[in-house]
């Protein structure tokens, strides 16, 4: 089963210089039945973005936990056994991997590009507030989704941990 785990960049370094993505259980997202009946497609790649777009938010949050971060959300689309992945049914896309995930079974990497690093950091901060029902502060966070996350082939790792992007 394919799905998006939420990084950051020193978390994608770290993965590149051990080679293992994470080890389980470890939450990701995918295509689950709770995201199709949220999402109300039954195009696939529609899905599969939701589920990047969900991950994002997952790379977000962990920006706002390591503000000395680089401030560009990080997702890893990666194939993992079907056994090993539980769907959360009350959140959309949502998954727990029991088993780890290496790096080598990656299929891309994808990563804010360098004029998005302003709105991710403002959003990364204001992140608390929008959980919390600020409508001002969730536009903030909205802003970090107008930035698409660029498609990056698993051979650009090294470019990308080496020059931060």
């Amino acid at each position: 089963m394919r799905v998006y785990v939420p990084l950051t960049l020193p978390g994608l370094a770290e993965a590149y210089g051990t080679g293992g993505l994470a080890a389980g259980p470890f939450l990701a997202y995918a295509v689950t039945p709770a995201l199709r009946e949220w999402y109300r497609s039954e195009d696939t790649e529609e899905l599969e973005y939701a589920a990047l777009n969900r991950a994002a938010l997952g790379s977000l949050r962990l920006l706002a936990a390591d503000p000395g971060a680089a401030g560009r959300r990080v997702v890893v689309a990666v194939d993992v056994p079907d056994g090993t992945v539980a769907a959360d049914p009350d959140a959309p896309g949502e998954v727990r991997v029991s088993g780890s995930a290496a790096l080598a079974k990656a299929a891309s990497v994808h990563v804010d590009a360098g004029d998005a690093e302003a709105d991710v950091r403002a959003a990364a901060a204001a992140l608390a507030a929008a959980d919390g029902g600020d409508g001002g502060a969730q536009s903030v966070v909205d802003g970090a989704e107008d930035h698409e996350l660029l498609w990056y082939a698993t051979q650009e790792i090294p470019n990308l941990v080496g020059a931060g992007v």
